[in-house]
């Protein structure tokens, strides 16, 4: 089957969240997440980001889960989101990708890879999709 392509621009929000009780000592970064999408993907998500800072500026990590809910190409329901990415010694690798049977109504059987580009500030997705025909 091949993928559809969903495009767009999206609105991010992150904000520092306190770290789990009984964690603090492994020095975890915790934030929630807040987005808006357009474009293809009309929706909204929210999630939780844990990130690592290590002491060689340039090297981090970050895993992340969203629940998405809106609709794309006109169908409706949610999903969610996992995301992991590294940045090493400024080498950036990110790959977010559609939890598996987590789709919803319309949005049943979702999978697929989402792709983030910023420039100039501003947040663009590319989403490599497919759905299964019914």
């Amino acid at each position: 089957m091949t993928p559809t392509i969903a495009k767009g621009s999206f609105d991010v929000q992150l904000a520092q969240a306190p770290a789990a009780p009984g964690t603090e000592a492994a020095k975890l970064g915790r934030m929630s997440i807040r987005k808006q999408f357009h474009g293809d993907l009309d929706a909204i998500s929210l999630g939780e980001m844990l990130g690592v800072r290590t002491d060689l500026p340039g090297s981090a990590g970050y895993v992340a889960m969203e629940r998405v809910e809106g609709s794309l190409a006109g169908r409706k329901g949610s999903f969610a989101l996992m995301h992991m990415g590294e940045m090493n010694r400024g080498q950036q690798k990110l790959t977010v990708r559609v939890v598996p049977d987590s789709g919803t109504e319309e949005l049943t059987g979702l999978s697929g890879e989402l792709n983030i580009e910023i420039q100039d500030g501003q947040h663009f997705y590319e989403f490599r999709y497919q759905l299964p025909t019914h």
